[in-house]
């Protein structure tokens, strides 16, 4: 892990894109977004590099679903050490900011707030969330067995698939 203090907070994020001169109508200029003409998904890509910081188009996101909860996944390829310890890193902070019903990273992702997450924060006592390291990134594996706080996980999740039009298991 590396040693340089992680910013996490909302603010912070703001303030990384606005030093870096990132504005919501440069994102149309962004290969991908030229591509498949959704700007709307590539300002998502971008301000998701920003707060993860691994490019969204080489990574892999997976968003399943589990009768205990669900898990997050990200991943690139593993010879991409820098790519691998961000996302480590990353997804290890998530882990403890959702611990502590912090959901600012998603916010700032979708740029609104992300369905589920008022109950997540609400019930954060009865959930659990574990990074854990994969071959070429990692995972936050949530856990609860309160039948609501899993129901919103599940919401969370599924969200998650359909914005990042990742792969993933619904139940």
């Amino acid at each position: 892990m590396s040693a340089r203090p992680r910013t996490t907070t909302l603010a912070m994020l703001l303030a990384l894109i606005g030093a870096t001169g990132l504005r919501a109508q440069d994102h149309a200029t962004h290969d991908h977004a030229a591509m498949s003409g959704d700007t709307s998904y590539a300002a998502m890509q971008e301000r998701g590099k920003a707060a993860m910081g691994v490019d969204q188009y080489t990574s892999a996101h997976r968003f399943d679903d589990a009768p205990y909860g669900g898990r997050i996944v990200l991943q690139r390829d593993a010879a991409d050490s820098a790519g691998v310890r961000a996302i480590r890193e990353h997804l290890g902070s998530i882990a403890r900011q959702f611990s502590a019903g912090k959901f600012e990273v998603p916010g700032f992702v979708h740029a609104s707030e992300v369905p589920g997450t008022t109950a997540m924060r609400a019930r954060r006592r009865g959930i659990s969330y574990t990074f854990e390291p994969l071959p070429g990134g990692g995972q936050v594996v949530i856990r609860s067995r309160d039948a609501a706080a899993i129901r919103a996980v599940h919401q969370f999740l599924a969200f998650q698939r359909r914005e990042h039009r990742a792969a993933g298991t619904a139940l």
